[in-house]
């Protein structure tokens, strides 16, 4: 089975896309936004683990019925960036538990594409289960237009700030398989989605062959292993730019120069 994986820059238009694989082609989407709403449900672990390490920093973390405030939480987390890393460490192994077992499930029913709609896609590391990425971006001017016009109360500088946050348009161009630009209006977008897919449709053969058990095995181990490798060579290839070789002048003295020390003092 083909694992497509989804992602975008905030106001970009990747629900858009999302929804048009499902609604339209019937590709299977998992959200994991959504599972991350769920994991965050009361009664979860992933919930009391949240409450426990965050009650006391965030004002107003929980809500009368119980639930945790996402909007507040979000903004203290945006505010306070190194406290990014502990929420993403309760949360990003619950969500990719769940991510995998839809996953099997979706291959156990014999789908031979699905897509996993994640707006972390490379910063999670969820990348390398997909055989192929898609990154959906827009002009900067755009982009600031639709997320100022889905949250009214952003400032421009706060709409760009958010923006900034994220991996640059470059990198996700660097990182993906296809880019979807979406500029202009929806039949432009439409068109380049369906052009995407009908481009990705596995044939015939490597459906029944990925649904041969030891195949799939192979086929997705080598996927795996391929994409952690080149993982791997990228960041020692960038910890060896990061390098900066000091050279230090050898001290020396002719051999044939002496030194004459006075009387009384040391020759050390």
């Amino acid at each position: 089975m083909l694992v497509i994986g989804l992602t975008g820059g905030i106001a970009c238009g990747k629900s858009t896309v999302s929804k048009r694989f499902r609604e339209k082609h019937k590709i299977p989407v998992i959200d994991a936004d959504l599972i991350a709403r769920e994991i965050m449900a009361p009664g979860e672990s992933a919930y009391y683990k949240v409450v426990e390490e965050f009650s006391s920093k965030v004002p107003n973390l929980l809500l009368p019925n119980g639930e945790l405030n996402r909007p507040v939480l979000g903004d203290w987390i945006f505010a306070n960036p190194k406290e990014r890393k502990t929420l993403n460490a309760i949360a990003h192994p619950e969500v990719r538990r769940k991510i995998l077992f839809q996953i099997v499930g979706y291959y156990l029913r014999m789908y031979p594409m699905c897509v996993l709609d994640v707006p972390l896609l490379f910063e999670s590391g969820m990348d390398v289960f997909c055989g192929i990425t898609i990154s959906v971006i827009c002009n900067k001017e755009v982009q600031i237009e639709r997320l100022m016009l889905r949250n009214p109360d952003l400032t421009k500088e706060q709409a760009l700030d958010r923006i900034n946050s994220q991996i640059s348009m470059q990198e996700r161009i660097e990182k993906s398989n296809f880019i979807i630009e979406n500029n202009d209006n929806l039949e432009t977008l439409y068109l380049k989605i369906d052009n995407v897919v009908s481009y990705m449709k596995p044939f015939i053969l490597t459906v029944i062959l990925h649904y041969f058990i030891p195949f799939g095995i192979i086929s997705a181990l080598s996927l795996i292993l391929s994409k952690w490798y080149t993982r791997y060579c990228a960041k020692k290839i960038r910890q060896r730019k990061q390098v900066r070789k000091v050279v230090y002048p050898k001290k020396f003295r002719p051999a044939n120069i002496k030194v004459k020390h006075k009387k009384g003092t040391s020759r050390r």
